[in-house]
């Protein structure tokens, strides 16, 4: 069996650009993923960049990262944001068609030399000697290396949430990653919970889009990458703004009791800067209303993402929120936050 300098577990962001840095220096390198057709699936909303994180995208470009070159391949939606201030915090953020970037990330990784790519779950890092060499699968299967990179976004033991009821996953539809957190522990590492929120799907067909502010892309757009020309980027879609009211906040304040949130069935720490619609509320109640974006999920779907609207309250909840900004009143769900 051949023996790796480096084994990559997870085929995400992380995962893609550390398995492709590594094999740019010359090392043997495998990625392991859980399923190779969700390599570089956006698990969140199809963006990249933004305030803050347009910087850390531009950063890893100049480092001879991907994330950068294959957001302005597919990228739908170009606009600097905080242009009212100072150029260093403007940030960039690309509206990318979400099955187009994952299929683009596979592309490079497949193409990049010394680097493997397996489908597999890996249950268990072999350490001998106080020195890693190797993983194993949950079928039994070993693969042998000198050094293992783990990153493994929200799949460890993950938990999801709707309401009160919880159950296993990585993402929603998606198992988690079981027998990896308990090898970590043996190892003598402490593993600790992380809280993300998602806002539910909508079907566009349903949406009053006249009822909303548009927001289109920045002329010219601007390329994420140093090694893209500006011609070669263009818009091809429109996001657009709406807010809550005091009638949403009603809908939602009624559904804080059976929030996993409020009611101490979410025990992990959420993100600072991406508060859950229920926490805004809650944290913000002098605001009368609240930004929401409404997001293409790509070219090809009708499929939209509510931006500002991530939120673990029961599908009742989410359904009656909704219905209450302006442009949702008649609104479908097709997957709930």
């Amino acid at each position: 069996m051949k023996e790796y300098d480096v084994i990559v577990i997870g085929g995400g962001h992380a995962g893609c650009e550390a398995a492709l840095a590594a094999a740019r220096m010359g090392m043997e390198v495998l990625l392991i993923t859980m399923k190779i057709e969700e390599i570089g699936q956006m698990s969140c909303n199809p963006a990249i960049g933004g305030v803050a994180k347009g910087h850390l995208v531009r950063e890893i470009d100049a480092l001879g990262g991907e994330i950068g070159k294959a957001a302005d391949v597919v990228g739908i939606h170009f606009r600097v944001l905080n242009r009212s201030k100072g150029p260093a915090v403007w940030g960039l953020r690309v509206q990318a068609d979400r099955a187009t970037y994952r299929a683009e990330m596979r592309r490079r990784v497949e193409a990049q030399e010394r680097l493997s790519v397996k489908q597999g779950h890996i249950a268990e890092i072999l350490v001998d000697g106080g020195r890693v060499v190797g993983v194993r699968t949950e079928t039994g299967f070993e693969f042998h290396c000198k050094t293992v990179v783990l990153t493994t976004g929200t799949f460890l033991e993950g938990l999801l949430h709707i309401g009160l009821v919880h159950f296993p996953g990585g993402r929603f539809g998606e198992p988690p990653a079981m027998g990896l957190s308990e090898s970590l522990r043996k190892l003598g590492f402490t593993v600790g919970r992380l809280k993300t929120g998602t806002p539910p799907r909508v079907d566009g067909r349903t949406i009053d889009f006249g009822m909303m502010e548009a927001q289109p892309g920045d002329e010219p757009p601007t390329p994420f990458s140093f090694e893209t020309r500006p011609e070669e980027v263009r818009n091809r879609a429109t996001c657009y703004l709406t807010y809550t009211d005091e009638r949403t906040h009603d809908a939602l304040r009624r559904g804080l009791d059976r929030s996993p949130l409020y009611t101490g069935k979410i025990v992990g720490i959420g993100p600072r800067y991406c508060p859950s619609i229920e926490d805004k509320i809650v944290r913000f109640a002098d605001r009368p209303r609240h930004p929401i974006f409404v997001e293409p999920e790509g070219l090809d779907t009708e499929e939209k993402y509510v931006n500002g609207f991530a939120t673990s309250l029961p599908e009742d909840v989410q359904w009656e929120a909704l219905r209450t900004i302006p442009g949702l009143e008649e609104v479908e769900i097709t997957r709930p936050g």
